[in-house]
């Protein structure tokens, strides 16, 4: 049987939603926090957080809105890693972390044979900003540029690219002007970070440089994203709201602003006195410090400082229970079969269960459903 525990004492499914639901009710404003999980899942979460009039934020939200931010405000070109290991014959990778982030990065963008309609065919090159030390690819030239600064980097890239002065002389300015020369001759040419190690103004400024070369030849982008189905439960939200995660409806409707309702802040600040934490893909826990009433839908190995009021044993999409999320290697929701189905619960289902059980309170106080 699946696990559940109620202040640390073993439960039934039926009484851990019960108690999860008196303690999400009589909340003044109930958090759905952590929010890792698949298409069904989420779509679940955000319906029982507008229930509650509550709010909903995502354990990544940090690094979604590194990517998000900067399409919101000046727009981005993107594209998959098929057309990037199809097409590039020049990919630029930024960051030290590209391979922590997806460690089939380069096997999943090795060159393939390029197709009869392409009429030419040239070597792939390979530019790093900040590579890792040792970074090596067999049969692969790497053209590094070490640097502590990567925004810097890339703003005096993006000056010579275009041709301008830069405050730099000698062998930097010549291996920069190299790289320059090998941007502007590449027939398609991708652009490759993740959220970790670049702030937003380093992303600005990748996406303003693809922009600049597209004047002139063909560049375009591939951001990596970041873990815990976050892109996944980014396009859910949208769809459901209109808004990415940090959405709340406390005023009956959604609203979505990134410091109000981020999760830390909610919960650190006292605002929100409930918090329902969904880490379906990994053993993550909770970074506040203030303690609240806590509802942890987690996989078994997660340990938590303070035990859970309610704690459920979840199952992984596509492992334990059939599930939809985002593919990183396709840049598409996909469904997924399971590979060991248990007896573990999916956060859809057991969402749906503390709902059944609020309306069923609902109506038997005569409140209305």
């Amino acid at each position: 049987m699946a696990d559940a525990l109620i202040d640390g004492k073993p439960a039934s499914l039926e009484a851990a939603a019960a108690r999860a639901a008196q303690i999400l009710v009589e909340a003044r404003l109930p958090l759905v926090a952590g929010l890792g999980a698949d298409v069904a899942g989420t779509s679940a979460a955000i319906l029982l957080a507008e229930r509650l009039r509550g709010a909903y934020d995502h354990m990544r939200s940090d690094e979604i809105f590194t990517d998000l931010d900067v399409v919101r405000q000046a727009g981005a070109m993107v594209t998959t890693p098929s057309v990037a290991r199809l097409r590039a014959d020049v990919l630029v990778f930024i960051g030290d972390d590209l391979t922590e982030i997806w460690p089939e990065l380069i096997d999943r963008l090795a060159p393939a044979e390029i197709p009869p309609f392409d009429l030419e065919k040239s070597a792939r090159q390979l530019v790093w900003i900040a590579p890792p030390k040792g970074a090596a690819i067999e049969g692969v030239s790497i053209k590094r540029i070490e640097t502590a600064n990567i925004a810097v980097t890339l703003a005096a890239l993006r000056a010579r690219v275009a041709g301008k002065p830069v405050a730099l002389a000698g062998e930097a300015l010549e291996e920069l002007d190299a790289v320059a020369a090998i941007l502007n001759k590449a027939r398609f040419g991708v652009f490759v970070w993740g959220p970790r190690r670049l702030d937003r103004l380093c992303v600005e400024m990748a996406t303003g440089l693809i922009i600049d070369l597209n004047k002139t030849t063909r560049f375009t982008g591939l951001p990596l994203g970041t873990s815990d189905n976050a892109a996944g439960v980014t396009q859910t939200s949208g769809w459901s709201t209109g808004f990415p995660t940090r959405t709340s409806f406390g005023r009956g409707y959604p609203e979505h602003d990134t410091w109000r309702f981020d999760a830390v802040r909610l919960i650190e600040s006292g605002e929100a006195d409930a918090a329902l934490w969904i880490s379906a893909y990994s053993p993550s826990a909770p970074q506040w410090t203030r303690e609240v009433p806590l509802i942890a839908l987690v996989p078994k190995e997660t340990s938590f400082a303070r035990e859970p009021a309610v704690r459920i044993d979840i199952g992984r999409p596509g492992v334990d229970h059939d599930g939809a999320d985002f593919s990183r290697e396709v840049s598409a929701l996909v469904a997924r079969e399971a590979t060991r189905r248990s007896d573990a619960p999916s956060t859809a289902s057991f969402l749906k269960s503390i709902a059944e059980q609020i309306a069923r309170n609902a109506g038997q106080s005569g409140e209305g459903a």
